[in-house]
Order: structure tokens, then C-alpha cells, then sequence
């Protein structure tokens, strides 16, 4: 990114090489649109183009390219939602899954109950705030450090451990509802 920002605009597309996949994971988990997803991948990209300046990079020695990486997550925050308020798109109901296919199993009634739980799962993240939807995305599906989290959300790491814990709690309840309900 430090190469990008001092001009040389054809490592970017090594960049979205790279974190084009993270992204889409990143806006699917909060959209569950697919095209809507590759959209906004695209727009983040944009942004980064046009913002290289401010990008800072202080230790742009970091192999993991973790300060790239929350620079990154907080211009897709943006772009998320500045697609929703200029939208006005509400989120959608569909319980399409962004995991893995479960592979098959020898066990149907296995297989079914695993699809089930899933279900609900998805259902239960669905039925959160986006606030701790989005952050449950980045901490526990798309496996992003505290810390990194923090410079994306602008707040502590400290801050960040309790907003994980209140929405994991929050995420409990309301799969528990969901169990007695169905």
C-alpha cells in the first residue's frame, strides 16, 4: 500500500488480489446479497484509490499487513454504510449460507440436525443489531486480531473484548428463543 500510495497504482490490483475475498466474506455476512458483495468490494477499492494519501502505514514493515488490513475494514465499514443510507436498503431475511457447504455425511439425521442448528444460527445473527452482527463477522468469521478490530471500529482493544462478549451473549438468547420456538 505504501508503493500505491506514493503512486504506483498497479501494485493495487496485487492488493485486491489479495483481500478481494476477505471482503466479500466481510459484506455477504452483513448483506447477503452476492452482487451487492462484489459492489461494494469494488467501491472499498475505489476509496483506497482515492484516499491512498491518507493512508499511514506506520509500520508498513509488518509482514501480516495488519495496518493495511484495518485501514482496509474501516473505508468498507464506510462504504457499507453509506450504500445503505443513500439506499435506504433494509437487511435482507434470506438465510442463504456464507460458510462451508457441510460435507456429506454417512449419518443423515446428522446432517439434518447440523443444517438445522446452522439455520438457526444464521437466523439468530440475523435477528442481532448490525452493530454486533459486524462485529461478530470480523472477530469470529472473518478471524480478525482485537486489536485490529479496535483501529477498524475506532475504539480499545478493552472496548472491543466487551462489545465480542455483549453480542455473543446477545447471540445466545436469541438462538435460545429460536430453539423453543422451533
Amino acid at each position: 500500500m505504501v508503493k500505491v500510495k506514493d503512486g504506483d497504482l498497479d501494485k493495487l490490483g496485487l492488493l485486491f488480489e489479495r483481500y478481494k475475498r476477505p471482503l466479500y466474506g466481510f459484506f455477504y455476512g452483513l448483506n447477503r446479497e452476492p452482487e451487492l458483495s462484489e459492489d461494494l468490494v469494488q467501491n472499498t477499492f475505489l476509496r483506497i484509490m482515492k484516499y491512498r494519501h491518507l493512508f499511514r502505514g506506520e509500520s508498513a514493515g509488518r509482514a501480516d499487513g495488519g495496518d493495511f488490513r484495518a485501514w482496509m475494514f474501516h473505508i468498507a465499514r464506510n462504504v457499507n454504510y453509506d450504500h445503505h443510507r443513500k439506499n435506504k436498503v433494509k437487511a435482507s431475511e434470506d438465510l442463504e449460507h456464507w460458510q462451508h457447504r457441510i460435507g456429506h455425511d454417512e449419518n443423515l439425521s446428522s446432517e439434518i440436525q447440523q443444517r438445522e442448528e446452522q439455520t438457526m444460527l444464521l437466523q439468530a445473527l440475523d435477528r442481532l443489531p448490525a452493530d454486533k452482527r459486524e462485529i461478530l463477522l470480523l472477530s469470529k468469521f472473518e478471524e480478525k486480531k482485537y486489536s485490529e478490530i479496535g483501529i477498524v471500529l475506532g475504539c480499545s482493544e478493552g472496548a472491543v473484548k466487551v462489545k465480542v462478549f455483549r453480542a455473543l451473549q446477545e447471540l445466545k438468547v436469541i438462538y435460545k428463543q429460536l430453539e423453543r420456538i422451533n
